[in-house]
């Protein structure tokens, strides 16, 4: 399971550092896409492969499952981590989450994200005052 916040800042060839914690559990090759609230997400390859399942059963006539499938899937990149644990994130999904030197890594349960600085303290600020709401309004969550 991935869980904390870390910050790293990505070098001016789009490599990026990922936490110490979160190498062993991504494995040798994980998945970074598009997320959602423009941010990336990062699965390992088993994680990957039940999403990838789970997507393959929407139905094709429903025209919001082609949406999503063709964002999530057309920014998948096959990634692997280089000796001093860095990623190479394409010139795409850089520009999709607006990360140029500041950025946050998440341990989110099955997946990690990727904000921008910026991006991550911004939603942070607006989500901050309603988190209690939210998890009032979860059926069947109690923390």
């Amino acid at each position: 399971m991935f869980m904390g916040e870390y910050h790293h800042n990505i070098d001016n060839k789009g490599r990026l550092i990922i936490p110490a914690k979160f190498r062993e559990e991504l494995g040798d090759e994980f998945v970074i896409t598009r997320g959602l609230d423009q941010c990336l997400f990062g699965y390992s390859m088993d994680e990957w492969k039940q999403i990838e399942d789970k997507l393959k059963t929407l139905p094709l006539t429903k025209k919001d499952a082609r949406a999503f499938t063709r964002f999530f899937f057309s920014g998948a990149t096959e990634c692997e981590l280089d000796k001093q644990g860095r990623v190479n994130i394409s010139s795409p999904l850089l520009n999709y989450a607006k990360l140029e030197k500041e950025c946050v890594i998440l341990g989110v349960s099955n997946r990690i994200e990727i904000w921008s600085k910026q991006q991550w303290e911004d939603y942070f600020s607006e989500s901050e005052d309603s988190f209690a709401e939210l998890a009032e309004n979860m059926v069947g969550f109690d923390i």
